[in-house]
C-alpha cells in the first residue's frame, strides 16, 4: 500500500447509530473519524448502525477527513458481515477489536479482499488487552494492508486491574511496547481517549504526554477535545520555521561540500534535517486539510 503523509492529530469516535452526530462531523475540526459499530451501539442496532455508517462513509461527503469504520469482532454475530459492509463502502482504513494475533489480522484481509476493498483500505487495530499487547510486533508485522494502532487503554486498564493515574504509569509499558512496534514498522501509532471531560487541564497534560511519548495523535470522544489536541500534536509555527532554516542550511553546505552545518550554533547532522523535513511535510499535510 502507498504510504502518504495525513495528519492523524485528532480522531473522534462517533456513535454508528448516531446518524445527527454523523452528519454534524461532517464540519468538525477532526483529522479523522471513527464510525463506530461497536461499543457504541447497543446490540439491537447493531444492522441500522452498520446501514447508516456505510453510507455515510460511502457519501464522499467528509472532505478531508479521514474516515474509519470500527467493525465488531469477528467472534461476535456482526463482525463477519460489518466487514463486508463496510469493505463495499471504501471507507480509509476498517478498525478491527481488541487484537491479539496475526491470523485475527488475516482472516479480516481475506475477507476484506473477497468483498472488493481497494487496496488503499488500510487495516487499523485496537490494540487493549494484555495479550495484544504482548502480540504487538507480530500484529504490525503482519499484513502490508496494517497502518495504524489504535491504544484502547480504558479496556487495558481493566485488563490489567489496574487504576486510571494522571501520569499513567499502570499502562506506561503497554503504550511502550505498541509505540516500539509501530515505529519498527512505520506504522501510525494513537493515543487512547481521556474520559474526563470535565478536566480539561488534565485533558491537556494527556496530550502533551501523548506527544512526548511520540504518539501521532489520540483518539477523542467528544468534540470540545478537538481543539486543544489540534494544537498540541501539530508543529508550531516556530518549530516550521526552525526547520526550513535547518533544511536550507543543509543544503547549501552540502552544495558547497561543507563537512560540518551550524545553525544558532548547533551541529546539524542527517537525523535532525529527517525530523526537519517530517515536520515541514506534516504542516503542509495539516494546511492542506483546511484548503
Amino acid at each position: 500500500m502507498t504510504k502518504t503523509i495525513r495528519p492523524r492529530r485528532s480522531v473522534l469516535y462517533m456513535p454508528g447509530s448516531n446518524a445527527r452526530a454523523q452528519e454534524k462531523a461532517k464540519s468538525l475540526a477532526a483529522d479523522g473519524l471513527i464510525l463506530d459499530l461497536e461499543d457504541a451501539v447497543a446490540p439491537d442496532a447493531k444492522e441500522e448502525a452498520r446501514a447508516i455508517v456505510c453510507a455515510n462513509a460511502a457519501s464522499g461527503e467528509y472532505g478531508n477527513r479521514e474516515l474509519i469504520i470500527r467493525v465488531n469482532g469477528l467472534d461476535t454475530p456482526w463482525g463477519r458481515d460489518d466487514i463486508v459492509a463496510a469493505a463495499a463502502a471504501q471507507p480509509d482504513a476498517i478498525l478491527l477489536p481488541k487484537v491479539e494475533s496475526a491470523g485475527q489480522v488475516m482472516e479480516m484481509e481475506g475477507i476484506m479482499s473477497a468483498a472488493g476493498a481497494g487496496p488503499d483500505v488500510s487495516i487499523w487495530c485496537m490494540m487493549e488487552t494484555p495479550l495484544g499487547i504482548l502480540k504487538a510486533e507480530e500484529v504490525a508485522a503482519s499484513s502490508p494492508r496494517v497502518d495504524c494502532f489504535v491504544m484502547g487503554t480504558s479496556d487495558l486498564v481493566k485488563d490489567l486491574q489496574a487504576q486510571h493515574t494522571t501520569m499513567r504509569l499502570p499502562v506506561i509499558t503497554s503504550l511502550g511496547l505498541c509505540l516500539l512496534a509501530g515505529r519498527a514498522y512505520g506504522l501510525t501509532v494513537l493515543d487512547g481517549v481521556y474520559l474526563d471531560l470535565a478536566d480539561e487541564d488534565g485533558f491537556v497534560a494527556s496530550c502533551v504526554q501523548g506527544l512526548e511519548l511520540g504518539f501521532d495523535g489520540k483518539t477523542l470522544i467528544h468534540p470540545k477535545q478537538l481543539a486543544p489536541t489540534n494544537e498540541v500534536f501539530a508543529p508550531s509555527e516556530e518549530d516550521v520555521t526552525h526547520a526550513r532554516t535547518v533544511i536550507k542550511a543543509f543544503e547549501e553546505a552540502e552544495a558547497q561540500g561543507k563537512g560540518v552545518v551550524l545553525v544558532d550554533g548547533k551541529l546539524i547532522e542527517n537525523l535532525h534535517v529527517e525530523i526537519a523535513k517530517s515536520k515541514v511535510a506534516m504542516a503542509d499535510a495539516i494546511q492542506a486539510m483546511t484548503e
